[in-house]
Order: C-alpha cells, then sequence, then structure tokens
C-alpha cells in the first residue's frame, strides 16, 4: 500500500539545535573584530571622529578613581598605555564572545548587547579631544550595524551536526569576515599617516645652533663609577609619564602656537618663527610627581628653545596674570604661577632635546619645559596654546583629580650602587647615586650606615647648573654582616630632604632611599 505524499514523516519536524558554544563565541569574536575595525575605519574618514579603542582609553583615565592613574604607574610604570588599550581590546573581545553566546537563545538580546558597546564606543568618541556628536554617531552606528548584520550572517539557525554543504558554507563566511578584517586593518594602517608625515617633517627640519649655550661641562660632571645613572639620560632612556594613550604626531607645517588670555596682544607663532628666535641652551632635571622614593622617573637632558619670558614679555602680561597655563594638541592642560616664567630662570618652549629637534614621544614640536616644577603643572608636551590667567581662574587637568595646584619638586636623593640585596665583598665599598633639587642645587648628600650609624658626608661630582641633578659618592668601610643603607641630601636654600615617608598623592613623595646590603 502506497503511503500520501502528506503522511511520508516518522515523526515531526526536528527542531535546529543551538550552535556549539565554541562556535557561536568564536563567531561573536569576528564580528566583533570587524566591527571594531570598522569603528576604526570610520573615526579616520570622518570629521569629528577619532579612534574608539582610543577614545574609550581616555574615557576610562577620565572617570576612573583618583588612585588608579597612581597604582597603574606603580605596577606597570610606562607599559601602563599600551596595557590600556589592550585592555580595551580585551574587554571588546569578551563582550563580543558574551553576544555570540547570547544570540544561540535570543537574536534581538544579543544585539542589545551590540548597541550597547556601540553607544559606549560613540558616546567616548564624541567626548573624546575634538570630538563631535556626528563624529560618535558615525563611529557607534559602523559599530552595531556590523555587529549585527555578521551575527546573523555568521549564526542563522542551523543544527549541530552540520550538513557537508552547510558547514562548507559557514567556513566560507567566516573567511570572508576575517579577509574583511585583515583588509580594514589594513586601510586604517594606510590612513593613518600622520607618524610618517611628521616623521618626514621632522628629518627635514634642522635645530639651529643655540645663542646662549650651556655652560655646564657634561664630560667632567661623570664621575665613572660602573652602575651610577648617567647625568644626562639619552633620549631613548628619558621617562615618559603622560595622558596621551596614542602619542600626537603633529606635523609642523601646520602647527601654530598661540599665545592669549590675559595678554595686551595675542601672538600666534609658527614653529619656523620660534626656530628663528634667540636660542638657549639649559641643563635641567625634569621629574613626575608619580616618582616613588628612589624611583626612575626622573631624568635630566640639554633642552634648548626660546626663553618663555621673551615671549610672554612679546604678548605684554597683564596687571593680575598670575598662572601660566599650557595646552596640549590632546587637550592636556597644566598651570603654574607666573612667576616661573618671569623671575629669570629658565623656563622656555623647548624644541630641542639633548641636541637633536625634540622627538615624538617627548612633544615635537614644542613642548614647555619649567626648572623647579613636577611634570604634572608644567611640562606640557605637543604644546598648541599658552594662556595667561588668574591663579583661581583656572585649574589643570590634575588639580581636581585629587593632585595639589603647586607642584615645587622636592629635594630628593637616591642610591644607585650598590644595589638592593647586594652582596659585597668586606673592605673599601663604593656608595654611589644621584641627588637633585631643580632650581635650588644640591648643597650636601649623607649616607647612613644601620639605623644607629651616624651620618657620612658623600663627595659631590661636578655641578652643571643649579637645575641639574647631581653624582655623588661615598667609600664605605664595609664590614661582615647584614646592613641598611640610608642617603638624604640639603638643598641651596639649606632645606634638608624630608625622611617622613609619604605617597606621591598629593604633590610629591618624601622618605629617604635605603637599601639592604649583604657583606661577606
Amino acid at each position: 500500500m502506497t503511503t500520501p505524499p502528506h503522511s511520508r514523516q516518522a515523526g515531526p519536524h526536528p527542531m535546529p539545535v543551538r550552535a556549539p558554544a565554541a562556535r557561536a563565541a568564536a563567531c561573536g569574536v569576528l564580528a566583533g573584530a570587524a566591527s571594531l575595525v570598522g569603528g576604526e575605519l570610520v573615526g579616520r574618514l570622518v570629521r569629528g571622529a577619532s579612534s574608539p579603542v582610543v577614545a574609550v582609553g581616555d574615557t576610562v583615565i577620565a572617570l576612573a578613581p583618583a588612585g588608579f592613574r597612581d597604582a597603574a604607574i606603580g605596577a606597570f610604570g610606562t607599559l601602563d598605555k599600551p596595557l590600556l588599550l589592550g585592555g580595551v581590546v580585551l574587554v571588546c573581545g569578551l563582550i563580543a564572545a558574551a553576544a555570540g553566546l547570547l544570540h544561540r537563545a535570543s537574536p534581538a538580546a544579543a544585539a542589545g548587547l551590540v548597541a550597547t558597546l556601540a553607544v559606549a564606543a560613540g558616546v567616548a568618541v564624541a567626548a573624546d579631544g575634538g570630538g563631535s556628536a556626528l563624529g560618535g554617531i558615525a563611529v557607534g552606528g559602523t559599530v552595531l550595524a556590523l555587529g549585527v548584520v555578521l551575527l546573523r550572517t555568521l549564526l542563522p539557525p542551523r543544527s549541530e551536526a552540520l550538513p557537508d554543504g552547510q558547514r562548507r558554507e559557514f567556513l566560507r563566511r567566516a573567511a570572508a569576515v576575517g579577509l574583511l578584517v585583515v583588509a580594514g586593518g589594513s586601510v586604517v594602517s594606510l590612513l593613518d599617516s600622520r607618524g610618517r608625515i611628521t616623521a618626514m617633517a621632522r628629518a627635514a627640519l634642522r635645530l639651529p645652533p643655540a645663542t646662549t649655550r650651556a655652560t655646564g661641562d657634561l664630560a667632567a660632571a661623570e664621575l665613572g663609577l660602573p652602575g651610577l645613572t648617567r647625568v644626562v639620560t639619552p633620549n631613548a632612556a628619558f621617562y615618559r609619564i603622560d595622558t596621551a594613550l596614542v602619542v600626537p604626531q603633529v606635523d609642523p607645517a601646520g602647527w601654530i602656537l598661540t599665545v592669549d588670555g590675559m595678554v595686551d596682544r595675542e601672538l600666534r607663532l609658527s614653529l619656523e618663527d620660534l626656530l628663528a628666535m634667540p636660542q638657549v641652551e639649559a641643563d635641567i632635571t625634569l621629574q613626575c610627581v608619580s616618582n616613588e622614593v628612589g624611583g626612575d622617573l626622573v631624568g635630566l637632558a640639554r633642552w634648548q628653545g626660546v626663553l618663555l619670558r621673551d615671549v610672554l614679555e612679546a604678548a605684554g602680561v597683564r596687571r593680575g596674570a598670575e598662572q601660566v597655563v599650557g595646552t596640549s594638541v590632546d587637550g592636556f592642560t597644566a598651570g603654574f604661577p607666573s612667576s616661573y616664567a618671569l623671575d629669570g630662570r629658565a623656563s622656555m618652549i623647548a624644541l630641542g632635546m639633548n641636541g637633536e629637534l625634540l622627538p615624538v614621544l617627548h612633544g615635537f614640536p614644542a613642548r614647555l619645559v619649567v626648572p623647579g616644577l613636577y611634570g604634572y603643572v608644567s611640562a606640557t608636551k605637543w604644546l598648541e596654546r599658552i594662556t595667561l590667567t588668574t591663579w583661581a581662574g583656572f585649574d589643570g587637568f590634575w588639580v581636581p583629580r585629587g593632585w595639589s595646584k603647586q607642584g615645587p619638586i622636592k629635594p630628593a636623593s637616591r642610591i644607585d650602587v650598590p644595589a638592593d640585596t647586594a652582596t659585597v665583598a668586606a673592605g673599601q665599598v663604593t656608595v654611589a647615586g644621584m641627588a637633585w633639587a631643580p632650581d635650588r642645587g644640591i648643597t650636601s648628600v649623607e649616607v647612613q650606615v644601620d639605623r644607629a650609624g651616624r651620618w657620612l658626608p658623600a663627595e659631590l661630582g661636578p655641578s652643571l647648573s643649579d637645575d641639574a641633578w647631581r653624582q655623588w659618592h661615598l667609600d664605605w668601610d664595609a664590614a661582615p654582616g647584614v646592613h641598611l643603607l640610608q642617603v638624604r641630601c640639603t638643598d641651596g636654600s639649606g632645606r634638608r630632604q624630608d625622611p617622613a615617608p609619604a605617597p606621591p598623592r598629593p604633590d610629591g613623595a618624601t622618605g629617604l632611599h635605603a637599601v639592604r646590603v649583604r657583606v661577606v
């Protein structure tokens, strides 16, 4: 007997089985990668838009609790920025994987999760320095559209055991999305040519000879002791602490420094204008306020540039202008008392560093260098504006985040050799290190062997200037045992280094650097 066509079923229609979790998560990550690349591409093409990854990172910094920066620098040092950007990408990847998993049960819920990510990226881009609402909408809309479309493309309803034809189709789609990610990333790289433009423009420029040369003898200032920090810090080794997640790339051809605020005449100076002005050299030690006692976020360079005093006098400083505010091309601001610019010290708009044009990492085409102040209130890199205002009229970037508005560098010293936990032979041992108090100089350094020991005077190396740090050394007659060595200094004003331990926040760490040494 023939079974009628309408009754050939052996049972009910089989229900589609959800895609395996691993495949769903992988598809989510793949769709997320394509969405992120799309957002990066739009960030380069649309006016008022920027990189969503960088914008989200900037937002994290802006909204983070007060101690976040301190903890990040303390734990990771100069790796804090790449780790933050990597963390943003990782979180995006986890959200994308979650969207892929959620898509198995509810495509609408997965789309909602993608929308949340898109809104976060769009708002961050719109709020980023120089961003716009249109730029944020463009980036967010790209992330949302690509994420939803690609999730649905890669994860349509399908059974867990795919027939060969369907499996091949899935692999083709996944490969196509992968190629889309690679191609989009390549286009982003080609469009992001600002670094190459800046490098070529910088290479074509020349730093003119200084009109006023630094008087210090760099060779004579070196004691030449093994393990002792060099007096001049090479550019490649100079510490870099700032808020820029991606180093600003400034084309000097279109760059203008504006001097405004409480001045008689607003100035607009090109790099050529500044290079044509009288150039001064000065050996100046800079320190980050986040530097711990004994830390290495400090260094000296032979800076060259235009005296800030000359530029401000050309603009005409009005009565009541108590604060100089520097603004970076990425929106960072730092302010310091105008007396530091006008009292005769070597405060400058720096154009050169250790005999060459400023490296891009350290502020090309121009930055502020102010002797005696921590960088967070003075050392604006990638400078584009100098504004004169009242002391109460403006707070720099870090002041509302819990840091002091006044930032004079405190006297500090450090033991470089022997290293902490080192083992040395009994007899004469060289103890050596660095001491600094920019704008006041160092007049003495003392070392204490064990807490009950007397303070022994160390011998100072030659001084380059009151703005420069100094090497020091002591020949110690070391007896067998474990000993604690401590160091302290006194600056040119007679102020001795504060022995009371205190963290960097709010205005610089205090305490005495110590190393423990085993003598055999």
